[in-house]
């Protein structure tokens, strides 16, 4: 059963606008969709500050963690794991059956106030992700099949289309006498 909808341009303007909101309002550096296996989605942020790749893969397997804590002390489950550090903070936060967010903020910034804006950027992703999946309900990707030597069965560049052609009126010509 494939791990997340198939995702088109669309879809990810849309992801990606949720993630720009949350930074906006949430004063968090870096924000992070990730499938519960631990791939990246899409991300914004100050990205070249870290390696987006693995903190994916480590955000996911500490909620994933999380969740068997939960299960041990008979909890259905928890919806968020925070981590505080000394100069950064991770929010890992459920999304949906498939999806995290990851938000990574200035141990200044308040875990409340990020958690607030994290949830409604959640929700809003959840929306986006619902759209692609009931547009095609059999359709999808389990990443974890991925063979990331060769992705082209997934990846396929967009071919540009082809402006229509504008072509001149001509003037009617008069017979001559």
């Amino acid at each position: 059963m494939p791990t997340l909808p198939q995702l088109i341009e669309e879809d990810v303007e849309q992801l990606n606008g949720a993630l720009h909101d949350l930074l906006g309002s949430s004063e968090a550096t870096t924000a992070l969709i990730i499938d519960k296996g631990g791939f990246l989605i899409t991300h914004l942020g100050e990205s070249e500050k870290f390696d987006l790749t693995t903190i994916a893969a480590l955000a996911s397997g500490a909620y994933l963690a999380n969740q068997t804590i939960a299960n041990l002390v008979h909890e259905e489950n928890f919806d968020s794991v925070y981590q505080q550090g000394e100069k950064f903070s991770i929010l890992v936060l459920n999304v949906d059956e498939y999806c995290l967010l990851v938000s990574i903020f200035p141990v200044e910034v308040s875990v409340g106030a990020v958690k607030y804006f994290a949830l409604r950027a959640s929700a809003r992703i959840a929306r986006q992700l619902e759209a692609a999946h009931e547009r095609d309900p059999d359709g999808g990707l389990d990443l974890s099949v991925l063979n990331v030597a060769d992705a082209s069965e997934f990846f396929v560049k967009k071919e540009p289309v082809a402006a229509p052609v504008k072509r001149k009126r001509r003037k009617p010509v008069e017979p001559s006498e």
